[in-house]
């Protein structure tokens, strides 16, 4: 059966059907962070929706995904506005104050080499924890600062085709001109509805008040910009203060260039987080559509729903975030929320919790552990009670990546193939399964060198009948903070 998804800009599941003739590749983009800060966990449910859809594509339809993830590292302004203070320059200038200022603007200390250390040590840390959370690598992972050239290049073309004006501190894109796709669609607000302060810069100039700025002058409130470049020439501005002259991108002009850059004109899918609709996949769909001549920009827009901390979403600038690292100090592994995360149907609200966390744990492990069971049996006969539950699991990720559905599944089939000896006939079920959710795998890692000698040493006690050794040996790893399980002759460990 064809795969069926819930797309944002038609507001209905529908089949989908790459734009590819040969329907063999489909491309795929993905809004990734704005690296002032280590991305939380909130950021990483919405990575893991991509990253599933993407394994499912290969791993369930045998497609071949051109996948390419941004790094936005310039541009994103705070509250997502117009003018005022770079995220990533306001964090280096954070970073800069705590070294101790002696009383001077922690602005005018604040250098290109200051800002770019911070893009770096950002990027680093959350590709870090993408390979922790067991990620495929995308095909390309470009930086808005490496395309400012292509920036400027949609942006001319939208003024030479009326669809973008020039202010003095700007050049915006008007959302009243004649758009492929009319502006409000994606999030379903119309123009009526958008009024000045939400989401929308107010500027006394602007055609409309959700008017937005391709490109940004280093003049007023823009002229403490650190990044720029020279908006003739794109190359790097080297100069400082007021320059009507130099600027830089505005954040919506930038993922347009990059993925038409790298996967051409037309998409087959675009995600991201709920957050992203408006106004930034709005902003994208009118400013490609209307720079490229085609219609539709992206075929499927696909959202995570946000992750919630109690009744509050789980966000930088309301202080209730977790990072990967701080569930690993909490004494989860990695795979442990990415299995959580990936647990809940995408279009749900997952109230992050400790105990929430806690039953995934054990869930993934009683997976893993039987999955360990299916993969070391000798028997290689297959079934087809075992090829029927492949198809009730393709079924329900087939549906709209329904992973409540999916996992339900692998449960039954746990308690089938132990009910009737059958394990052996599930490896096929089980490759589709870890190829698909990527987090069953066993985790060495987590096992010192003491405690695999001593589980060896338990494995050789028991050989003997030497059942006190054994006992003893036991007892120590327990106190070590292992589970200790017997499989056949040998002694199978796992960090609690």
């Amino acid at each position: 059966m064809p795969l069926r998804l819930y797309n944002t800009l038609t507001k209905q599941e529908e089949d989908f059907i790459p734009l590819d003739p040969a329907g063999k590749v489909v491309t795929m983009y993905t809004c990734g962070p704005t690296v002032y800060g280590r991305p939380h966990i909130g950021n990483y449910a919405s990575f893991l929706m991509a990253d599933l859809l993407k394994r499912w594509l290969q791993a369930g339809h045998g497609y071949t995904v051109r996948h390419v993830k941004n790094i936005t590292d310039v541009g994103h302004l705070l509250n997502d506005a117009d003018k005022g203070e770079d995220k990533i320059e306001k964090e280096a200038e954070k970073e800069k104050g705590l070294k101790g200022t002696q009383g001077k603007s922690v602005a005018s200390l604040v250098t290109r080499e200051d800002v770019l250390a911070v893009v770096e040590r950002y990027t680093q840390q959350y590709i870090e924890d993408e390979k922790a959370l067991n990620f495929l690598e995308p095909e390309a992972r470009p930086r808005a600062s490496h395309y400012i050239k292509e920036q400027l290049n949609l942006t001319k073309r939208l003024l030479k085709s009326g669809h973008a004006y020039e202010l003095q501190d700007a050049i915006y894109f008007s959302v009243e001109s004649k758009t492929l796709t009319p502006y409000g669609t994606l999030s379903g607000n119309t123009l009526d509805q958008i009024s000045s302060g939400a989401r929308v810069d107010i500027h006394e100039g602007k055609k409309h008040p959700a008017d937005f700025a391709l490109w940004k002058r280093c003049i007023g409130q823009n002229s403490k910009h650190i990044l720029r470049w020279l908006e003739a020439t794109g190359e790097v501005s080297h100069t400082d203060g007021e320059d009507k002259h130099s600027g830089f991108p505005g954040w919506h002009i930038e993922c347009s260039a990059m993925s038409s850059s790298i996967l051409g004109h037309q998409i087959d899918i675009h995600t991201g987080g709920e957050d992203n609709i408006f106004p930034h996949h709005e902003c994208e769909i009118a400013q490609s559509e209307s720079a490229l001549g085609v219609k539709p920009f992206v075929a499927m827009w696909v959202h995570r729903r946000r992750i919630q901390m109690g009744e509050e979403k789980m966000s930088k600038s309301l202080g209730n975030v977790l990072s990967l690292q701080d569930i690993i100090a909490q004494g989860y592994s990695p795979l442990d929320l990415r299995y959580y995360l990936l647990s809940v149907h995408y279009r749900t609200n997952l109230k992050f919790t400790e105990k929430g966390i806690g039953e995934a744990r054990g869930a993934r492990r009683k997976i893993a552990e039987w999955m360990g069971e299916v993969e070391n049996s000798r028997d290689l006969e297959d079934s087809k009670d075992a090829k029927e539950y492949v198809r009730t699991f393709s079924a329900a990720m087939d549906s709209d990546m329904n992973v409540s559905a999916a996992l339900a599944v692998v449960f039954e089939i746990m308690a089938y193939s132990r009910n009737k000896n059958a394990l052996g006939a599930c490896k096929a079920f089980v490759k589709i399964v870890k190829e698909t959710f990527a987090c069953f795998d066993a985790e060495v890692s987590a096992v010192d060198p003491q405690a695999l000698a001593l589980a060896s040493a338990r494995d050789a006690a028991r050989a003997k009948k030497d059942f006190k050794e054994s006992d003893r040996i036991r007892d120590q790893l327990v106190a070590m903070g292992y589970e200790v399980r017997d499989s056949g002759n040998s002694t199978q460990i796992r960090k609690k």
